[in-house]
Formats: structure tokens, C-alpha cells, sequence
């Protein structure tokens, strides 16, 4: 039988809160380094102009592996190499700055393939249409394809930004105190690790929920106006 010491958790709590705090910051840093970088790894993968120009076609295929070697090695290999490779070069950077960036630049890499289809769901006759209307390449992209492709995309980027709530746990692999982090050293001193995940687990379960609910009513609000 499991045995949960609720006195643990209520003196825990304190310092729960403020790991979790410190993982709501990393996770809302990192999505919108992640949607910014993303969103321009997109554009560029799609752009048609610069399909017609040889640097255009270098920059493409130096995003395609970007994209490719972000994807394809471990997020928590990628925080380890943004903590201790700088410091080779002289830069040096603190925890909660490494662990952020690397989080969100692994990020971008699956939001880029996120926006890049909901671009590609654009037709091409509104693109001929802000043509013939003399828009230009940047405002046919802010007025008609960025506004349409986050639409279509919206649910998948709400569910990108559960999923850094819970990978931003891995920053405590070079020591931010964020919720994991604190959980750990709370079990390091009181030797009850069951009693402080379940706790813990609980507090991802209410954050992921209540985020869940949240973008669900955006996203319907969001389909009842367009089709009103």
C-alpha cells in the first residue's frame, strides 16, 4: 500500500510553487523563442523566390538541416551542449538562460513543420488575389498567410506548448530549480520520493489540464468568428 505523508507536501509546498512558477517562465520563453524562429524556418522553407536564386536554395536546404538535426537528437543532449559548449568560447551563461535556449530552439524545429503546413493550407488564388490588390511579399504574408496558418495550426501549437511545460523538466539536468528540480532536492533531505512526485505529478496534471481547457476555448471561439 502506498503511503502518502500529506505533512510532507503541505511543508513542501512553498518551494513547489516556486519551482513551478520557474517552469511556467521556461515553457512561455521557450514557445515564444520556439513560434519565432519557427515561424521563420517556415517561411523560408516555403518561400517560392527564393526557390529562383542559388542562396536562396543554400539557405533552404541549411534550414531542412537545421530542422533535421534538431529533431533528431535528444532535447536533453541539446541542454547539456547549449550549458557547457559556450563556455569553450568564452561565453558563459547561466542555467536558466542554457536550459531555456536550448528548450526553445528545439522548439522552433517542430513548430517550423507546424506553421509550414498550416502555410501550405493557404490557397494559392489569395495569394494571386494580394498580387493583383499590389501587396508585397511582406504584407501578403502578415495580412493573409500568417493569420490564416496560425488558425489551422492554433491546436497543434497548444499542444506544442503542454509538451514544453513538461519537457522544461529536463532543466534541472544543469541545475535550474524549477519544479522537478525542486522535487529532487526536497526528496534529497526528507527520503520520501513517492509522497513528493505524486505530489508533484498532481501540480503537471493541473497545469497541462487547465492549459488544455484554455486552448480549447480559444480554439472554439476562434472557428465560431470566422464562421460568423
Amino acid at each position: 500500500m502506498i503511503n502518502i505523508n500529506f505533512n510532507l507536501i503541505e511543508q513542501s509546498l512553498p518551494a513547489l510553487l516556486q519551482g513551478t512558477v520557474l517552469t511556467l517562465e521556461i515553457a512561455a520563453l521557450a514557445c515564444c523563442m520556439g513560434l519565432a524562429i519557427g515561424t521563420l524556418v517556415a517561411l523560408i522553407q516555403d518561400s517560392k523566390k527564393l526557390n529562383a536564386h542559388l542562396a536562396g536554395k543554400l539557405l533552404q536546404i541549411l534550414m531542412t538541416i537545421y530542422v533535421g538535426i534538431i529533431r533528431g537528437t535528444p532535447m536533453l543532449l541539446q541542454i547539456l551542449m547549449w550549458k557547457y559548449i559556450p563556455a569553450f568560447v568564452g561565453l558563459h551563461m547561466d542555467d536558466f538562460t542554457a536550459a531555456t535556449l536550448a528548450i526553445g530552439i528545439n522548439s522552433s524545429a517542430y513548430i517550423s513543420q507546424t506553421v509550414l503546413s498550416g502555410i501550405k493550407s493557404v490557397g494559392s488564388g489569395q495569394l494571386e488575389a494580394a498580387t493583383v490588390l499590389g501587396l508585397n511579399t511582406m504584407q501578403t504574408i502578415r495580412y493573409i498567410v500568417l493569420p490564416q496558418a496560425i488558425r489551422v495550426v492554433l491546436p497543434a501549437l497548444g499542444n506544442e506548448f503542454i509538451t514544453l511545460i513538461k519537457d522544461s523538466s529536463l532543466a534541472y539536468i544543469v541545475g535550474v530549480m524549477e519544479l522537478t528540480g525542486q522535487a529532487r532536492n526536497i526528496i534529497a533531505q526528507k527520503y520520501d520520493a513517492i509522497t513528493i512526485y505524486i505530489a508533484v505529478a498532481a501540480i503537471y496534471l493541473v497545469l497541462t489540464t487547465t492549459l488544455s481547457l484554455i486552448l480549447n476555448q480559444v480554439d472554439r471561439k476562434m472557428n465560431t468568428y470566422v464562421k460568423n
